[in-house]
């Protein structure tokens, strides 16, 4: 099928974007980080990355693995194969190979535990132990569940991301992931599952049978907006971080990674989002549910289709300036019928001058059914004479 491509007017989205001279010098610098790797810092309202340094290497994530697993479980409750009062019970054999093994809930041989619970161990407390009891009990096996992790991450376009493991525990490098793909699985949580995402993540703790841990997340209760995501650490890969800050709807999302220490992780980690925050303006394009444009249909009981994001777009601009916008829709078409409300079918293609370009997914505003007979023949005629 051919690639419709629609430029929208600027006009369209009632803003007024002067030329800047030169954008790339307008551009802010990023904190100093050279003890920081792997870095990443995007806009997770509109995909523009703000900062980037090794987003593409590949490397060991350790328990910011269990964001993954979290994102199955989420996929299964929405599914209805699985839910959140469901118990599952520790078997011996798992008892003895996770007791007390790194970060645990301290699940006992033979307990029943609800997945709620599991869940807010996973990713409060990094729950080795619950995140194989989940995974056990929900696919029946780990390497089950762990072909659900890889069949999720690629249908999230994970292209440098593979999981050998539900919890990361070091395996030899068979788990490894790019802070690119993190920020896919991130906001693919976010947008999917936002009630599960602020259920299940981003607790100063979590307490289980009668035990109480903090949750070691740099950025939760300490900067304003911050609700998660998951810390990593093991020998192997060093410190890593999946965070997320949301304030006044505008969302970033951020991963330092392949850090020697928690106190460099955690600088990071803040200077990070305070500089995005501080050093950019975010300019609303669409409000939540807005139109964006449409779409043309084939064999659908409507020639056309509306298109909007999964929520309010936001465009970051440096402080200070007004640089070049411009938008454009992309989809591979016409779409043919039938076609489900809320699934992603074009793209805005979005590009600010001097900074990355990025692509935000667009769904259908409502379903669009397969047209009868006397549809289609008159869909055709209609389509001969326009």
């Amino acid at each position: 099928m051919p690639t419709y491509s629609t430029r929208i007017a600027l006009a369209y989205v009632a803003l007024v974007f002067a030329v800047a001279a030169d954008a790339r010098d307008d551009m802010p610098l990023p904190p100093t980080a050279d003890d920081v790797p792997i870095a990443l810092l995007v806009d997770a309202t509109s995909g523009q990355v703000l900062h980037e340094r090794n987003a593409d290497r590949r490397f060991m994530p350790a328990s910011i693995t269990k964001t993954m697993t979290a994102y199955v479980a989420f996929e299964l409750m929405a599914e209805g194969k699985l839910d959140p009062r469901q118990t599952f019970t520790v078997r011996s054999q798992t008892f003895a190979k996770w007791r007390r093994k790194g970060s645990t809930m301290f699940l006992e041989q033979g307990a029943h535990v609800s997945v709620d619970d599991l869940l807010m161990g996973i990713m409060n407390v990094s729950a080795n132990d619950g995140a194989v009891v989940l995974a056990e009990g929900a696919a029946g096996s780990v390497d089950e569940w762990i072909k659900l992790m890889n069949q999720k991450a690629r249908e999230l376009g994970m292209s440098n991301s593979h999981f050998g493991t539900p919890n990361g525990w070091m395996d030899d490098g068979h788990t490894f992931v790019s802070a690119r793909d993190l920020v896919k699985l991130a906001t693919a949580m976010q947008t999917r599952h936002p009630l599960k995402y602020a259920r299940y993540i981003g607790h100063s703790g979590f307490a289980y049978g009668g035990i109480a841990q903090p949750n070691h997340d740099p950025l939760v209760g300490r900067v304003r907006g911050a609700d998660g995501i998951k810390t990593g650490f093991t020998n192997e890969a060093g410190m890593g971080y999946l965070g997320s800050v949301k304030r006044n709807g505008h969302r970033l999302t951020l991963v330092v990674a392949g850090v020697d220490r928690a106190r460099v992780r955690n600088r990071a980690a803040r200077d990070f989002v305070e500089w995005g925050f501080s050093s950019f303006d975010a300019k609303l394009l669409f409000a939540n549910g807005a139109i964006v444009g449409d779409a043309k249909v084939q064999g659908g009981s409507r020639r056309k289709v509306g298109l909007k994001a999964a929520g309010p777009i936001f465009v970051s601009v440096p402080k200070g300036t007004d640089p070049e916008v411009s938008i454009r829709i992309h989809y591979n078409g016409p779409l043919k019928a039938p076609i489900d409300e809320n699934v992603p079918v074009a793209e805005l293609e979005l590009e600010v001058a001097g900074m990355p370009t990025s692509r935000i997914p667009l769904m259908a505003t409502e379903p669009v059914a397969k047209a009868g007979f006397l549809a289609r023949i008159w869909n055709g005629l209609i389509g001969w004479v326009t």
